[in-house]
């Protein structure tokens, strides 16, 4: 099998059209992968010169399918992020200069194309199930009866392509827009598509925020015949670039934030109703994970305790959408790519998730009513 140094030292046949050196000296293959699957690289041009390098990627595609051994060869065409520009100095701003600075701040207008609504779940902290929760939520909108994209935006912990079992990259259709393929009826994006399993993503928070507007904007998530219903959102953890990204770029209908019981994931959830307050997106509701494991017997063992959830959503002010339990065949569905909802449409689990879904909907009908 070809390895990196080989596929390095081809692609510098191609010539840069900006530097004249070859692709790989001129330190644009970025992403570069190179398994038994597939040899494929992200082409990272300045946002001005995309469509110019579009010649530049046909042809670095070309090269990577006729080396010997390559099965499938794959070149994205990716915008650089621009530099912001220096910041003057200044005086410190006064806390009512501050307030007006965040008013200005760009909010979103608009959807992808061919979305009529974008749900968002988070949770703040990292290991809560939030990925588990997501994916059941989207499940359990598409038992209801509706078209429902899912995009993993965990740019640094893509779990999608291991939720539904999917590796296959998308495609791209004569639009440019990436095809996304489609999973026990979910149409789905991850950037876990596009790099391979084990490859970590070293990227500062531009590249985040880029790779995220990317994969939510160049997708077609559905067609003017065909839109989606709704577009559920697999946040990171935390409250950083990508919620603020998505936040900026996209109008986001409403959030459902995911929590364990114990106090430790509670702290971070909190945080997580505070950044959608501030950005003006409606937190939909609360749901609380791992609540309980339940024995063989029947009783229920509160392992990590058990109403913290919804005692937050409580104090917030806003829905308590049910609690998930342990449930070992749970994860291993999740684990095995098949997911104990779609398989078992009839089950506990599916039934917790429809009840979930069908808050969640009546949650937005509401604010339709009030519009």
């Amino acid at each position: 099998m070809l390895d990196r140094d080989q596929v390095l030292t081809a692609l510098n046949a191609i010539t840069d059209p900006a530097t004249g050196q070859g692709l790989s000296d001129a330190g644009l293959v970025r992403a570069l992968i190179v398994s038994p699957e597939r040899v494929g690289f992200m082409l990272e041009v300045p946002q001005d010169k995309v469509t110019s390098y579009g010649p530049v990627r046909l042809a670095a595609e070309k090269l990577l399918a006729g080396l010997e051994g390559v099965r499938k060869a794959q070149v994205v065409l990716t915008a650089e992020m621009a530099a912001a520009p220096p910041k003057p100095a200044q005086a410190k701003l006064s806390p009512q200069a501050i307030d007006q600075v965040k008013k200005a701040a760009p909010v979103a207008d608009a959807r992808p194309d061919h979305v009529k609504q974008v749900i968002v779940v988070g949770s703040g902290k990292g290991g809560v199930g939030k990925s588990t929760v997501s994916l059941g939520l989207a499940l359990g909108l598409h038992q209801l009866g509706l078209r429902v994209g899912f995009l993993d935006a965990d740019i640094y912990g893509p779990s999608a392509p291991t939720l539904l079992g999917v590796r296959r990259p998308p495609e791209f259709g004569p639009d440019k827009l990436m095809v996304p393929p489609e999973a026990f009826g979910l149409k789905v994006n991850s950037v876990g598509f596009l790099v391979d399993a084990d490859q970590a993503m070293i990227w500062r928070g531009p590249m985040a925020s880029q790779a995220l507007t990317q994969l939510l904007t160049q997708t077609r998530w559905g067609t003017e015949s065909q839109p989606l219903d709704v577009l559920v959102v697999d946040l990171p953890p935390g409250t950083g670039d990508v919620q603020l990204t998505l936040t900026q770029k996209t109008l986001i209908d409403g959030a459902v934030i995911v929590s364990t019981p114990q106090e430790m994931a509670l702290s971070d959830a909190r945080r997580a109703v505070t950044l959608f307050g501030k950005t003006g997106v409606k937190v939909l509701g609360v749901v609380e994970n791992m609540a309980f494991f339940k024995a063989p017997d029947g009783s229920e063992i509160e392992i990590f305790g058990r109403g913290g959830a919804a005692r937050l959503a409580d104090a917030s002010k806003v829905p308590f959408l049910g609690e998930v339990p342990l449930d070992p065949a749970l994860r291993a569905g999740c684990d095995d790519g098949r997911p104990l909802t779609a398989l078992e449409p009839d089950g506990d689990m599916a039934a917790r998730f429809k009840v979930m879904a069908q808050k969640v909907l009546d949650g937005l009908a509401a604010d339709v009513g009030k519009s």
